[in-house]
């Protein structure tokens, strides 16, 4: 019953259309038209049904007015025979007449003969008209060949020589006006040919020049290409050469005029890959040869075949790979790159459209993704440095709960501590961090825009943004951390602070993957799917970090160290430790404090290789061969500084370190200055080589290089006159430890 009423409803309303449709102009029944498809179901088939049934009736109609008129001219025909049966019958009442009137007298006779002259001049006069109306029909035709070449009815005109070359010369063949005739038609038919070519090679170039407009209307899908271009001459050469018999000659023409401007349009300008303009007017110019090629390809029947469209195309798509593939490596601005793109995109699915093969084209926007990542990645190393230039180095400070509120909404940072402590307080990483985190997300959104409309699986999208942003990770971001740590503007404060900075970034790498996740809709536990690598890229560089610090440490050391200003020849020493040195383990203090941040093995690290370092500093400060002379006096205070060494590794200047670990890095210093001090040389000499030796550590060669810088060697500053003058068995005994210490350094070397 539903269906009933609604057929019923629909009736009128198609009565309507019918109506409005016989009524209206031509160009406004596509809107009515529409509405019989926008409306119910089905009604487009009942409206079918009714305009068959419409048409049944005009056709009745028209059969009846037809039937009407037909009679009448029937009636006509009959009349018009009926008087000429009457006018024969009046011409043989006047011969009747004639010849009684001649019987009636032979003065008649003479205008007799007049009348037989008459009528012979009238037999020839018939027989003359006779003639000329077989001729007319001929001259009639021959001047509506005249007309029609000069109307450019080329075709017509073609068709009228065929109907006089058949019908009408062969009636009037032996006049000589119709051989004129015939021997004129094949020089009309020359010019018909020249003429047809001539507009055939004004449409060529005008499509050539208005290609790229065709191209980006038919890429914008908006009108068919019949709207945009008049194929008549095309069409209307195309008939006249199969008329002429002669349409092979026509087709090759046409393909090799469209190969060459193929060529043409398939070069690019040399400028394209500086502008998106450049590239969207070289698809355009495609586009709009290929989309006219397919229209004639089925709007004519063999001009263009499918086997030659392919041929073309795949010529042309090689082509337009290896311009893309030479003109995108010029590509520096990844917005460029992304426009290029999207109008392949287009490009692709246009030609597509229109039944050509697109594959490799889509392979080529792989190659060009690669390019674009790594046009990304240049532009994101400038990023990154701009930010690792603009950031302070110092932990974020925040006053109330919005600014605490703005860090965590950037970065995701937990830390139940913090939030537990009261306004003002400091996020423990620098400003850089949140700052990275983000470029991190916006180089992933930027990414992902390359992968949208590539007609890829969402585990495929997935997979590529992974990549991407690990060469992000482990190539730009570890490359500018690396080039940052290695700068010398960088110092230990700072050093810390990136190693910090590290830390957090590398949690955060798993925030990164569920952002990653939640864009592509693909679960981490999916099989093969690709994970971060933050974990080795962060680690890389807290290690670099690291490793500088060590350096650096160093470094300070040696500044500290070169300010040391020792009277090697002093009598007594000052009773306090150098200033140089005090200064320098206040440094050390006041830095390591600094590494309560740190990593606990870090920070022990670096302690215990600026103690070792320290220690070797003094080490070669002592047996530094342009020092020639040493005072005990001197060696006193030199041990001075080494027990301030001493008492600040035993103060424990970093955690964690396990009895006197820290203070044996200077056992080496303090077993060769006990020596010295103690002067315990037979012990030495008696124990050496002995695991519980007392100077284990001592090596002889040492020992030898400071004891001949202490001995009389000049009769200036000598330190041991008073044992020359109190007891002369001192010295010699002296001269007994050097020599027996060289017969051990001797010894080692020949066993060695």
């Amino acid at each position: 019953m539903a269906e009933n009423s609604e057929g019923l409803g629909t009736v009128p309303e198609h009565e309507r259309i019918l109506q409005e449709i016989e009524s209206t102009d031509t160009a406004c029944v596509g809107p009515t038209l529409r509405s019989v498809y926008d409306d119910q179901p089905n009604a487009h088939k009942k409206f079918m049904e009714k305009l068959d049934a419409c048409i049944r009736n005009h056709d009745k109609e028209i059969e009846k007015m037809c039937n009407f008129h037909h009679q009448g001219f029937v009636d006509a025909i009959t009349e018009l025979l009926k008087v000429r049966t009457d006018a024969e019958k009046l011409k043989v009442q006047v011969t009747d007449t004639n010849r009684r009137f001649q019987d009636a007298g032979k003065e008649v006779i003479i205008q007799t003969e007049d009348i037989i002259r008459c009528r012979i001049q009238q037999r020839n006069i018939t027989t003359v008209v006779e003639k000329l109306q077989l001729c007319l029909p001929v001259l009639e035709m021959y001047s509506k060949l005249k007309e029609q070449m000069t109307a450019k009815r080329y075709y017509s005109a073609l068709k009228t020589m065929e109907q006089l070359e058949n019908v009408y010369f062969p009636r009037v063949s032996q006049y000589r006006f119709c051989q004129l005739m015939i021997e004129n038609l094949p020089k009309l038919r020359e010019d018909i040919k020249e003429i047809s070519m001539s507009d055939l090679k004004d449409f060529l170039e005008s499509i050539r020049k208005h290609s790229d407009k065709i191209g980006e209307t038919a890429m914008k899908q908006i009108l068919t290409v019949q709207d945009l271009v008049d194929f008549s001459p095309v069409y209307r050469c195309l008939h006249i050469y199969s008329v002429l018999g002669d349409e092979e000659t026509f087709e090759n023409y046409y393909r090799k005029q469209r190969k060459k401007q193929a060529r043409l349009v398939l070069q690019p300008q040399s400028n394209m890959h500086e502008t998106v303009d450049g590239y969207r007017r070289y698809f355009t110019q495609i586009v709009g040869f290929f989309v006219v090629e397919d229209h004639i390809l089925h709007v004519t029947q063999g001009l263009v075949t499918r086997a030659y469209t392919d041929e073309l195309w795949n010529m042309a798509l090689s082509k337009i790979i290896a311009v893309l593939r030479a003109h995108s490596s010029y590509c520096t601005d990844p917005d460029l790159v992304l426009e290029l793109k999207n109008l392949i995109v287009i490009f692709a699915d246009t030609l597509q459209g229109y039944g050509f093969p697109v594959n490799r084209l889509f392979d080529l926007l792989f190659e060009i993704r690669d390019q674009y990542n790594e046009t990304l990645l240049k532009k994101w190393a400038g990023v990154f440095r701009d930010i690792f230039e603009e950031d302070n180095y110092s932990p974020i400070p925040i006053v109330n709960e919005e600014e605490y509120k703005a860090v965590i909404s950037k970065f995701p940072f937990q830390d139940p501590d913090l939030e537990k402590q009261s306004f003002p307080k400091k996020f423990p990483m620098s400003q850089s961090v949140p700052h990275i985190y983000i470029q991190v997300k916006e180089f992933i959104y930027a990414s992902l825009k390359f992968s949208e409309s590539l007609h890829r699986s969402s585990t495929e999208i997935d997979d590529m943004l992974r990549k991407s942003t690990n060469l992000l990770l482990t190539r730009t971001l570890s490359s500018c951390l690396l080039n940052l740590i290695r700068k010398p503007h960088i110092g230990l404060t700072e050093l810390v602070q990136i190693i910090i900075n590290t830390t957090h970034l590398e949690q955060a790498c798993k925030y990164l993957e569920d952002f990653i996740t939640n864009i592509t809709n693909i679960s981490q536990e999916t099989v093969h799917t690709t994970r971060l690598y933050g974990l080795s890229t962060f680690k890389d560089a807290r290690h670099a970090a690291e490793g500088e610090i060590y350096t650096k440490l160093n470094q300070k050391i040696d500044e500290f160290v070169q300010l040391a200003d020792y009277d090697w020849t002093m009598s007594e020493p000052d009773g306090r430790a150098s200033g140089y040195l005090m200064d320098l383990i206040n440094f050390l203090r006041s830095i390591f404090q600094v590494f309560t941040h740190l990593p606990g093995k870090v920070a022990q690290t670096a302690c215990m290789s600026a103690c070792q370092h320290l220690s070797t500093s003094l080490m070669q400060m002592l047996l530094d061969s342009e020092l020639k002379q040493i005072s005990m006096g001197a060696v006193q205070q030199f041990n001075l500084d080494v027990i301030q060494c001493e008492l600040f590794a035993s103060s424990e200047p970093v955690p964690g370190f396990q009895g006197d670990t820290l203070q044996l890095a200077f056992i080496d210093l303090r077993q060769l200055l006990d020596l010295f001090m103690v002067w315990d040389w037979s012990t030495y000499l008696a124990d050496y080589g002995q695991p519980a030796s007392k100077y284990l550590r001592v090596n002889p060669n040492t020992a030898l290089t400071l004891l001949e810088k202490m001995k009389d060697t000049s009769k200036k500053n000598n330190i041991f006159a008073q044992f020359r003058k109190n007891d002369r068995d001192k010295q010699k005994l002296i001269e007994t430890v050097v020599k027996q210490l060289r017969s051990l350094v001797n010894g080692m070397s020949q066993h060695t």
